[in-house]
C-alpha cells in the first residue's frame, strides 16, 4: 500500500519508517508521560495540545512498550498499556506491542464485499470454538451451508483468559487468547476467498471493570453525572473521545478489511449525534467501491438512524422477543412487554419492522419510532444470539425450550422472510449445549460478578429460592466456559444431522428464490388469523408476492384464499394446500411465491 493511501491515527503506536515508530497518548489528567520501550532508556513525551503526549523511538514491528503516567505531583508514576495498543503480550496488564498493520500480503486484495441483501449472518464466539485457527478451518463448512457473513463477537483485549468480549478494555487490540493481528487478517483473507463477508461486534458504550486505567490519567473520558448498567458513561461530548472510537472503527474496516461492524447497545450512548458522525465519517473515509455494512443494536428503535448514508440495519430484538414468547410461553423479565397479544405483535413486526414504534412499554415510557417505511432488509432477525441464550440463568437454547414442530415453523419464517437472518453458532444443528455467561475475574471482583449474576434472577419464579440461585453457574469457573463450547461432533449424528439438512435446504431456497428478488422488496402487511397464527406478504422486486403462513398455536386457524402460487417449502406435507383451501394446521408453516407466470401448483 502506498503511504498516501494509509490512514493516519491520532492514538497509539504507528510505524512510520524503518526502525522508527511514533507514539501518541491522550492523557489530559497527566502532568508527565514517559515512553518505556524494552531495551531503550525511558523517553519523555512532549505535550502536543488537547491533552495529548507524543514521542518517537527507534523501534519497529514487535517492539514491547508501555507508558509511565504521572498525575499531579506524583514522582513514581504508574505503568499502563497503550489504550490504542494493537496487540498485547501477557494480557491487558502486560506489554503493548508495536504492530505494522500493513505487513499482511492480502491474497484477495480485490475483494469488495457483497450487497447487504445477500447477507445470512452467523454469529460466533472465537474462544468457545478454539480461537482463530480453529474457526478458520470451519469456514468452508459455513460457506457450503449457505452462510454469507461470519459475525465475530468482540475480539478487543480483555482481562483474563476467557470473556464474552463485552468487558474489553483495549479496543484496538486483538486478544491474544484468540491469536495475533496477523492471524485475524489471515482468517478474513480466507473467508473472502470463500465468498464470505466478516463482521465484527464492537463495544463503544463502556469499558470492562478490570484493567482499564483511563480514569486515572484521562478522567475526561467519562461522565461523572451519568451511569450505564456497566459503570460511568463515556463522555462523547469530548472531541478526542469521539475520535478515539471513530478511528477504532476505521481501523477494523481499513486495516483488517472487515466487511461490516455491529455496534453493541448504542442506546447506552447518550449523544445520538455521535452515532451520526460515526456513520458519516466511516462512509466518507472507506473506499466507496466496497460494500461496507454498519448494523446497530439499539433498544430505542430509532428508525431515522437506518439510512443508506448512515446505518444499514438494526438487530430486531422485537422480532426475537415476540417469537420467543410464542415458542416458549415465557413472560418474565423483558418478555413481559411481548406477552400481551403476542400474535398481533408478531403480525405488526412482520408487516412493519418494529413492534414498538412509539408505543408505551410496561413501565409506561414510549419506545421506538415508526418503521413501516423501511425495507424489510433494514432488520436483522434471529431466534437466538449470544445475549438471548447467554443472559438466561442456565444458558438454554431453544432446542431445549421449544417443541420441534413449532421451532421448525419459526425457523422457516426466519430463513425465508425478507428480513436478514442471523444464526448463532450451533443453532443450525439444533445444538443442546448451553451458552453461558463466562468471565475470568479474580478475588473481590470475581465474587461481585458471581453474586451479581445470581441476584439478577432473584425476581424470576424459578430462582426466588436462594438454593436455586446457588445452582446458577459461576461465570468465573473455567467449567462454565468449557460447558459453553458447541458440540460440533454432534452435528453428524441423529437428530442433529437431520436438522442441519433442514437448515441447509432452507438456505439453498433463500439463495435461489428469495435473494434474487430481495433488493427493492417491500412489505404488503400481515394479518392475524387466530391465536398463534399469522400470514404475511411481501412484494418482491419482480412483482411476485412472497407469502409466509405461520401457525405456532395449538389449533387449526381459518384462512381465506390467497391465490395459487408455487410452494417454496412447507414444514408438514399439505400445509400450503390446506392454507389455500381455508385452514392452516397447528404447529407448522409454509412459504410460497404467487403471481409468477407458469406457477400453477403448490407443493405436491
Amino acid at each position: 500500500m502506498n503511504e498516501a493511501d494509509r490512514l493516519h491515527y491520532t492514538f497509539g503506536a504507528q510505524v512510520i519508517g524503518p526502525q522508527w515508530t511514533q507514539f501518541s497518548l491522550w492523557a489530559p489528567s497527566a502532568s508527565r508521560v514517559d515512553l518505556e520501550v524494552e531495551g531503550l532508556a525511558p523517553i519523555a513525551m512532549a505535550h502536543a495540545g488537547e491533552g495529548r503526549f507524543v514521542g518517537g523511538a527507534p523501534c519497529d514491528h514487535g517492539a514491547r512498550y508501555r507508558y509511565r503516567v504521572f498525575v499531579g505531583g506524583a514522582t513514581q508514576g504508574i505503568a499502563v498499556a497503550d489504550p490504542a495498543s494493537r496487540a498485547q503480550e501477557g494480557g491487558v496488564e502486560g506489554a503493548s506491542l508495536v504492530i505494522d498493520p500493513y505487513q499482511h500480503a492480502w491474497r484477495h486484495a480485490d475483494w469488495q464485499g457483497r450487497p447487504w441483501h445477500e447477507t445470512v449472518l452467523y454469529e460466533l464466539h472465537l474462544g468457545a470454538l478454539g480461537g482463530l485457527e480453529a474457526v478458520r478451518r470451519e469456514l468452508p463448512y459455513l460457506a457450503e451451508l449457505g452462510i454469507t457473513a461470519v459475525e465475530l463477537m468482540p475480539v478487543a483485549a480483555f482481562p483474563g483468559a476467557r470473556n464474552w468480549g463485552y468487558d474489553g478494555v483495549l479496543p484496538y487490540a486483538v486478544d491474544e487468547a484468540y491469536g495475533d493481528p496477523g492471524a485475524l487478517k489471515a482468517f478474513i483473507d480466507d473467508a473472502h476467498g470463500l465468498g464470505l463477508m466478516v463482521f465484527l461486534d464492537v463495544v463503544y458504550n463502556h469499558f470492562g471493570p478490570d484493567g482499564n486505567y483511563l480514569p486515572h490519567y484521562a478522567g475526561a473520558f467519562f461522565r461523572g453525572d451519568r451511569q450505564t448498567p456497566w459503570g460511568p458513561a463515556i463522555d462523547f461530548r469530548q472531541p478526542m473521545v469521539r475520535r478515539f472510537f471513530i478511528e477504532n472503527a476505521l481501523m477494523w474496516l481499513d486495516e483488517y478489511r472487515f466487511d461490516g461492524l455491529r455496534f453493541d447497545a448504542v442506546h447506552a450512548i447518550g449523544e445520538r449525534d455521535f452515532l451520526v458522525e460515526m456513520a458519516e465519517t466511516l462512509r466518507s473515509r472507506i473506499d466507496p467501491r466496497r460494500y461496507v455494512h454498519l448494523v446497530l443494536e439499539n433498544e430505542h428503535n430509532d428508525a431515522d438512524l437506518i439510512d443508506l448514508c448512515l446505518f444499514t440495519a438494526q438487530w430486531n430484538d422485537d422480532w426475537h422477543n415476540v417469537m420467543h414468547v410464542m415458542l416458549t410461553g415465557e413472560s418474565e423479565g423483558y418478555y413481559g412487554d411481548f406477552a400481551d397479544a403476542p400474535t398481533h405483535k408478531l403480525a405488526r413486526c412482520l408487516g412493519e419492522g418494529f413492534i414498538y414504534q412509539g408505543d408505551a412499554t410496561r413501565q409506561g415510557a414510549p419506545r421506538g419510532t415508526p418503521s413501516a417505511h423501511l425495507p424489510p432488509t433494514a432488520f436483522v432477525a434471529f431466534l437466538q444470539n449470544h445475549d438471548q441464550i447467554g443472559n438466561r440463568a442456565m444458558g438454554e437454547r431453544l432446542s431445549r425450550l421449544a417443541r420441534q414442530e413449532t421451532l421448525a415453523a419459526a425457523t422457516l419464517s426466519l430463513l425465508l422472510s425478507p428480513m436478514v437472518p442471523l444464526l448463532f453458532m450451533g443453532e443450525e444443528w439444533a445444538s443442546e449445549q448451553p451458552f453461558l455467561f463466562f468471565t475470568d475475574h479474580h478475588d473481590a471482583l470475581a465474587e461481585a460478578v458471581r453474586e451479581g449474576r445470581r441476584a439478577e434472577f432473584a425476581a424470576f419464579s424459578a430462582f426466588r429460592d436462594p438454593a436455586s440461585r446457588a445452582l446458577i453457574p459461576d461465570p468465573n469457573d473455567a467449567a462454565t466456559f468449557e460447558a459453553s463450547r458447541p458440540d460440533i461432533e454432534a452435528r453428524d449424528t441423529s437428530p442433529h444431522a437431520e436438522w442441519l439438512a433442514f437448515v441447509r435446504h432452507l438456505l439453498a431456497i433463500r439463495h435461489a428464490e428469495i435473494v434474487p428478488r430481495l433488493d427493492g422488496a417491500r412489505a404488503l402487511g400481515a394479518e392475524t388469523l387466530d391465536e398463534g397464527a399469522v400470514v404475511a406478504r411481501w412484494q418482491m422486486n419482480d412483482d411476485t408476492h412472497l407469502v409466509i403462513a405461520l401457525n405456532l398455536g395449538e389449533r387449526t386457524a381459518a384462512t381465506r384464499a390467497f391465490g395459487v402460487g408455487r410452494c417454496l417449502y412447507e414444514t408438514r406435507e399439505g400445509v400450503a394446500m390446506a392454507t389455500e383451501s381455508g385452514s392452516l394446521p397447528p404447529r407448522c408453516a409454509a412459504a410460497w411465491l404467487k403471481q409468477v407466470p407458469g406457477d400453477e401448483e403448490l407443493c405436491a
